[in-house]
């Protein structure tokens, strides 16, 4: 039996037990396990790599950016062919891709084979977390266990991410840099055999028409745009390699905006983009993950090579990060349950700005209690943000298009942490005063996307953004009812 095809024991998603629905939550849960901690593990081993490859800044860019940038090019592909050929068979192609991509990472002989396999994982990787929010949402019917198996996601995904240094740290010190791949294969297995046998198929009633220009567009806008900024300090930023990176991205978005706007069923509804919430919220998690994305990277870098940290004492290091991150996230929650996003928005726009304000002022001698410090703030900030920032994207759309927005929010969090690593990296690399003063730059650029996250919070939140939300939705909800005609 092919592994696509369909099990004699599987289960339809209405005839599952509890328990039965217990054992496709976990499934989805590990899923996201080996796809969070990708996303942050492999900061920790940045300088092993780069000893151990020979490898530059640039190069280590790319080692985090191939992983990010590949699922930001892939994640509104891979939602539609799962709709369309069947959620759990894309789920195992998924989790197989990601698995194989993790073993040839632990095995890759040279940088490039290293960036290479990294971009495999996360074609892999794309199509895991928007596909698993599909099997839960089919699985759980009753809005109240969808909720609660949401959450459950949500809270394996934020403990995921957040814990990746950590336990990075303990792999790296003992096991070398390799095994944080390598540990990511015992878990793809276990969770192919799981879903093979227990996650029941779905499809949509009516998949979405592929838009394979609008695919191309996406990848040769996001693509380029990255390279350019990657590579600008090596090249040069007047080199006519670098411009025509840049020149193909300012097509390719322009190209974007045009086309799509003009399909009845877009890969990327521009559409949405004209309700200021939407829009704001789309800068806000370009902002916040740029932040995350560049902490990460610059943090890692300034804990082993300038303080001469082992990994593992780099890992618990940022420990009390990751604990602030799944502490305000769980209260952030309450928060605009209660209050609405905006004060949500504000305070952790506030923190992540104090957060890399603070860090902005490191260097040699820096004292632990000052560096926790830092951690704390940025980390509250970074665990409050999700919540609001999600609730203002989704603000006055009509329900049959949450789907897409979400897709097209995670597109653009995965873009700014990939920007993230891209700027900030390219700051260090061409500064000619040594690591410490040209990260100082850096951190100023990431506190100004704090600054950004409150500004940009105030205004996507406000009362003329609000009325302009409920205008949009029933805009929306005329122009799906005559397209459906």
């Amino acid at each position: 039996m092919s592994p696509s095809a369909e099990s004699p024991h599987t289960p339809s998603p209405h005839s599952l037990s509890p328990r039965g629905r217990t054992v496709v939550l976990v499934t989805c849960c590990l899923s996201v396990v080996v796809a969070g901690l990708d996303t942050t593990i492999a900061n920790v081993a940045l300088p092993s790599i780069q000893r151990a490859l020979h490898a530059p800044v640039s190069g280590l860019q790319w080692v985090v950016d191939a992983y990010t940038l590949v699922i930001a090019c892939l994640l509104l592909f891979a939602g539609s062919v799962a709709d369309r050929f069947g959620r759990r068979r894309m789920f195992q192609v998924g989790l197989g891709l990601f698995s194989l991509g993790s073993l040839l990472c632990g095995l890759a002989p040279s940088l490039e084979a290293l960036v290479a396999s990294r971009a495999l994982q996360a074609v892999g990787g794309a199509m895991l977390n928007p596909v698993a929010m599909s099997i839960i949402a089919t699985t759980f019917a009753s809005p109240g266990e969808r909720a609660r198996a949401v959450g459950a996601w949500g809270a394996v995904a934020g403990l995921s991410g957040a814990g990746g240094p950590v336990l990075g740290g303990l792999l790296v010190s003992g096991l070398g840099w390799r095994s944080i791949f390598w540990v990511n294969v015992p878990l793809g297995v276990l969770a192919v055999y799981l879903t093979r046998r227990f996650v029941p198929e779905s499809k949509a009633a009516r998949g979405r028409r592929f838009d394979p220009l609008g695919q191309l567009l996406v990848v040769t806008f996001l693509g380029p745009l990255t390279a350019a900024v990657i590579e600008g300090p090596r090249h040069g930023w007047s080199s006519p390699f670098v411009i025509t990176l840049f020149a193909v991205a300012a097509v390719s978005v322009s190209g974007l905006v045009v086309t799509e706007s003009r399909r009845a069923e877009p890969l990327v509804d521009v559409r949405l983009f004209r309700s200021p919430a939407f829009a704001g919220a789309a800068i806000i998690a370009l902002a916040a993950l740029m932040t995350l994305g560049g902490f990460l990277f610059l943090n890692t870098l300034y804990l082993q090579d300038v303080r001469g940290y082992s990994a593992l004492h780099a890992g618990l290091l940022t420990l009390p990060m990751a604990a602030a991150t799944a502490a305000c996230a769980m209260i952030s929650g309450r928060v605009v349950a209660a209050r609405g996003p905006r004060p949500a928005l504000v305070l952790a726009g506030l923190l992540l700005t104090a957060g890399t304000g603070l860090l902005a002022g490191t260097g040699r001698e820096t004292g632990a209690w000052y560096l926790v410090l830092a951690y704390l703030l940025f980390g509250a900030g970074f665990g409050l943000v999700g919540t609001p920032m999600t609730t203002t994207a989704l603000a006055g759309l009509p329900r049959d298009q949450a789907g897409v927005a979400g897709a097209v929010a995670s597109t653009c969090r995965q873009t700014g942490a990939a920007i993230g690593v891209a700027v900030c990296g390219s700051i260090v690399a061409g500064g000619s005063a040594g690591f410490i003063a040209s990260s100082r730059i850096a951190w100023v650029v990431l506190t100004g996307c704090g600054i950004a996250t409150v500004l940009i919070g105030l205004i996507s939140t406000g009362r003329w953004a609000r009325a302009q939300a409920g205008r949009g939705g029933r805009r929306q909800n005329t122009h799906t009812m005559e397209a459906t005609r």
